[in-house]
């Protein structure tokens, strides 16, 4: 099976944008769509509510054999922010839920989390809120982790699960360029990374890291304002494939899909045998 996941910074865009990014853009969406992924899981939509006729027609010509659901921002948070969308091929038929977790704030209403139920496991996405500038969310940050956290091990409990999304924490000083000065960054606290630590501990693999332990110099995400970052791989490691334990040694690949010069996330592949 071969599932891939990308924070797409605006699937609105992507799709109707006629700006030289929104054609990088494109490009990487094809090049996921020839790879004919099981499931294809998108984060930060931005879509305002449901896909317009043009997103669909978008979506139509570029994944002419998916189905696609998806979860837009709704009131009392802001419009046209966050969102998950999945696409999977049309064999499938799994069960779709879109869970809220008890978090705080309007965190629930964000549009960060889509759960598909097949016969023998679980494909769910996330994508977690940030810390913010400043630190600001910080400490709501760590009760959605508690809350994530309980709501992941409950599917678990289930039946084996495959979680996705832009995690927004580098877990280990291996997960970016530059760990000495950004101790204080949003996205590697040490608050961010223990919470990610008590995930993995909860009964979760992180498939690149088992495949690849040591390796280093591997990124997800490269500063989209910095125009070197990507030149100079100056990265983090912010997205990611987790597995149940009892289905690691099922992992076939796990690795990011080169984006060329387009800076944001990159997408990632989990091919796993089950």
């Amino acid at each position: 099976m071969k599932l891939i996941s990308w924070n797409i910074d605006s699937l609105n865009a992507a799709l109707t944008g006629t700006s030289e990014r929104a054609g990088e853009t494109r490009a990487v969406l094809k090049k996921i769509a020839a790879a004919t992924p099981d499931v294809f899981a998108i984060q930060e939509t931005k879509l305002r509510t449901d896909p317009t006729k043009k997103h669909r027609e978008a979506l139509a010509e570029i994944f002419p054999d998916y189905e696609y659901v998806w979860r837009s921002s709704e009131e009392p948070a802001r419009k046209s922010y966050a969102g998950t969308m999945y696409l999977y091929k049309k064999d499938y038929q799994p069960k779709v839920t879109y869970p809220t977790i008890g978090a705080p704030s309007t965190m629930d209403q964000e549009g960060r989390i889509i759960t598909l139920e097949f016969p023998d496991f679980y494909v769910t996405e996330v994508y977690t809120p940030n810390s913010g500038n400043g630190l600001k969310r910080l400490a709501e940050r760590q009760i959605w982790d508690d809350k994530y956290r309980e709501y992941l091990t409950g599917l678990s409990k289930d039946k084996p699960v495959m979680a996705s999304g832009d995690f927004n924490v580098a877990h280990e000083p291996i997960d970016l360029a530059h760990p000495n000065s950004n101790h204080h960054s949003a996205g590697f606290t040490d608050e961010e990374r223990e919470h990610f630590t008590k995930l993995l501990a909860a009964g979760f693999t992180d498939s690149f890291r088992k495949l690849y332990p040591d390796k280093a110099g591997a990124y997800s995400w490269w500063a989209q304002r910095a125009v070197t970052s990507k030149q100079n791989n100056s990265g983090w490691r912010i997205d990611y494939w987790l597995v149940s334990d009892r289905i690691a040694d099922k992992i076939q690949e796990s690795t990011m899909v080169d984006t060329g010069k387009r800076r944001d996330h990159a997408p990632i592949e989990l091919k796993i045998d089950l």
